[in-house]
């Protein structure tokens, strides 16, 4: 694929301190937890977490708070992987359409021996095999496919947001309330979500 395709994905990226990690690998395994927990759990004040995540969301490092979702109970018992290879400088055209398929739960522009890599979750394999007979194939600049099928999966949080250890640690001591002119008083009330944050 062309580069700059792939241009359009490429933002400027932040500078996250040990706190920020710790706070987004919190938020992965639980988009619910109150300000208070995450604020225990990295050493920060309640105001200091609050504005750390509200930051997070303005820059566009958290996109969004979702459940992780069981899909065999959730009635789609089959989940495949599928490859793609497309026209050349035609990934745009292909991904509006891949977006209309339903079931479809990530989709993205590859380098290697194909082009995009999409997750579907179906309710079985005929209905696998119908998005990729009649649905997926019929799109005009998909040359090829293959299709692989899910047999057991498992959701991880990435190992790099590490909560900080011990009573006080240095990072949470530099990265405190009162280092940044932030008041001890809480910004909302205990267990209150960010301004905006549906959780």
């Amino acid at each position: 694929m062309a580069t700059e395709q792939m241009a359009e994905f490429q933002q400027p990226a932040r500078s996250l301190d040990a706190i920020d990690r710790a706070i987004l690998r919190l938020l992965q395994e639980d988009g619910r937890a109150s300000i208070r927990s995450v604020a225990d759990r990295v050493h920060v004040s309640r105001a200091n977490a609050y504005a750390r995540i509200n930051r997070l969301i303005d820059d566009g490092i958290i996109r969004g708070f979702a459940a992780r979702v069981d899909h065999e109970r959730a009635g789609q018992g089959a989940s495949a992987y599928i490859t793609l290879k497309i026209v050349q400088n035609s990934w745009r055209t292909v991904r509006e359409q891949l977006l209309t398929l339903p079931g479809v739960a990530h989709i993205a522009l590859v380098s290697g021996d194909f082009d995009v890599l999409m997750l579907v979750h179906t309710a079985d394999n005929r209905t696998l095999r119908e998005l990729v007979l009649t649905r997926i194939q019929a799109i005009p600049e998909v040359l090829s496919s293959r299709t692989l099928l899910v047999f057991e999966e498992t959701d991880l949080v990435v190992d790099d947001y590490c909560v900080p250890t011990g009573n006080t640690p240095p990072a949470a001591a530099a990265a405190g309330p009162e280092s940044r002119g932030i008041s001890r008083r809480p910004a909302a009330p205990p267990g209150a979500a960010p301004q905006g944050d549906s959780r």
